[in-house]
């Protein structure tokens, strides 16, 4: 794959109207043709078709993940793919493992034995070849001779251990894997000469202790760990944390003190010394308790907003923070939430997400709740932006009918917090072509899945923020012409029926490489597929 390119423009710049009717915008500095901004296939060179970066050679920069079975161990795997045919097969490698070994150190000077007692493995990465796409394993098991095994998606992860015993420190390492690759991956238990006690206690106020179930860590700067989370002790509130040496000579880490499991307490993140033993507690202060929330959503029409989710979350007395549990509105728009009160002089966040298809936006708006509760005036949403567009068929003059439109939000706008995950929204193009979505402010990838036998088209829409009426209006653009992709799906020469096989082109969006979905299918019984892609 060539290396991409990061473009001076987006391609959904062009998307939105009242900008030049132009074909292709040229950039400050004379650009080759493939980094031309464009707006349908017919800006592009001829060999080339408009993708949501630019144009593009509709054979390179195609990355293919096939998911086998993963309640085999046989997780996905990537394949750069240097030219597009009519027939691809697709020969899969065995599974990808990290083939790791567990020892502890027994003395000073550096001889250790193999570790046998029960360990957790987390393995956290992102694929290779599409940046973006995160991948996370993990596994409980006992080490046979210090040997372990971890079944793995092909990527590059930072494997951690972390042993039953909790007066042992995790362990992490780092480990890249090939498809069919057995990677190798010791790591070392501390001996205990390497380990060093941090004691302490963690009260409410003053000597009064927390009612509830705690656990306590020790965390690097960037919030990685430097021992497992340990309980507290309900009776005396006393917490034991097992170090790295060389952590207890720092000048200072972090310890957080979380609630296990759902009550009414804060988390909270001290910082401390661990050189010296911690005289004083670790106070989580006057938090006060559960109190009642109420309130009514309206749209900006006046109309009750129903089934939307509403949460309160933030800081609050005593410096830790509380997210509470989501509330759904009623048919007459009103919920009532529990939250810890707001910490005196500020304010928790009240977030408020409407349903799809609702024409009231997404809200959050700081509220101050006292330690009797309140009851809040009415909360108006403001309306999504509408987004409308027309797509037209591959000969750009008839209309194209039945396309569905999904729009995933994969970014946000400054000043807006990000769409939340999972609030895709659905439309469907009319008999003239056109779609019309409600979308709040942020950065979405449009999806475009025609009914026929044409592959999908993506593009990237930022949908800007606003409280009046206005419509954002997509530029018309024809749907692409396709061409099928045929292969079998195979490990060791035999078929792998029911694989799950997608087509991606990694492309520039927002500044960075992500990937784009052009097409995805699942193998038959026999191990065949067949795919639809782009072609000019």
């Amino acid at each position: 794959m060539r290396p991409w390119r990061p473009l001076r423009r987006l391609a959904w710049a062009t998307l939105l109207s009242g900008l030049s009717s132009a074909g292709c915008v040229l950039l400050e500095e004379t650009p080759d043709p493939s980094e031309l901004v464009c707006r349908e296939d017919s800006d592009c060179a001829a060999n080339e078709v408009c993708f949501p970066d630019g144009c593009g050679d509709p054979g390179q920069d195609i990355v293919v993940e096939v998911t086998p079975n993963p309640h085999d161990g046989l997780h996905a795997q990537d394949f750069e793919v240097d030219a597009v045919r009519p027939e691809l097969n697709l020969a899969l490698f065995g599974p990808a493992t990290v083939q790791g070994s567990a020892a502890r150190v027994t003395a000073p000077g550096g001889a250790s034995r193999p570790y046998n007692e029960p360990i957790h493995l987390t393995a956290r990465g992102q694929s290779a070849l599409l940046p973006g796409v995160t991948r996370t394993f993990t596994a409980s098991l006992v080490p046979v001779n210090g040997s372990w095994t971890l079944p793995v998606g092909t990527g590059t992860y930072t494997v951690t251990l972390e042993p039953e015993d909790l007066g042992l420190p995790p362990v992490q390492g780092h480990a890249t894997v090939e498809p069919g690759g057995a990677r190798p991956l010791h790591l070392e238990l501390l001996s205990p000469h390497q380990v060093a006690r941090l004691d302490g206690q963690v009260v409410r106020q003053g000597a009064l202790l927390v009612d509830a179930e705690l656990e306590a860590q020790a965390l690097n700067a960037d919030l990685s760990p430097l021992s497992q989370r340990v309980p507290v002790s309900r009776s005396t509130g006393a917490f034991s944390l097992a170090l790295p040496l060389e952590a207890s000579q720092r000048t200072s880490l972090l310890v957080r003190v979380t609630a296990a499991g759902d009550v009414w307490v804060p988390q909270k993140t001290f910082t401390v010394d661990p050189r010296e033993p911690l005289a004083a507690p670790l106070e989580l202060g006057d938090y006060g308790a559960p109190v009642q929330v109420s309130g009514r959503i309206l749209g900006r029409d006046g109309r009750p907003v129903a089934q939307a989710t509403v949460s309160l979350g933030g800081q609050v007395g005593g410096g830790g923070t509380f997210q509470g549990p989501m509330s759904v509105t009623d048919a007459e728009g009103r919920f009532t939430a529990l939250t810890l009160p707001s910490a005196p002089g500020s304010g928790l966040s009240l977030v408020v997400v409407p349903p799809s298809g609702s024409t009231a936006g997404l809200t959050v708006q700081p509220v101050e709740v006292p330690r009797t509760g309140a009851v809040l005036t009415d909360v108006v949403c403001p309306d999504r932006r509408i987004v409308r567009g027309t797509i037209l068929q591959t000969d750009g003059a008839s209309p194209a009918l039945g396309v569905r439109v999904l729009a995933d939000p994969v970014g946000q706008v400054p000043g807006w917090p990000r769409p939340p995950a999972g609030g895709e929204s659905l439309g469907t193009t009319d008999d003239t072509g056109g779609f019309r979505l409600g979308l709040d402010p942020g950065i979405y990838r449009m999806d475009f899945i025609p009914t026929e036998n044409l592959p999908r088209v993506s593009r990237v829409v930022t949908v800007l923020p606003g409280d009046d009426s206005t419509e954002q209006v997509l530029a018309t653009f024809p749907l692409q012409r396709g061409r099928t992709v045929r292969g079998l799906v195979s490990e060791s020469g035999l078929p792998t029926p029911y694989a799950s096989v997608r087509f991606y082109r990694v492309a520039n969006l927002g500044g960075r490489p992500s990937p784009v979905l052009l097409s995805q299918t699942v193998s038959d019984h026999l191990g065949r597929y067949t795919a639809l892609l782009p072609v000019r």
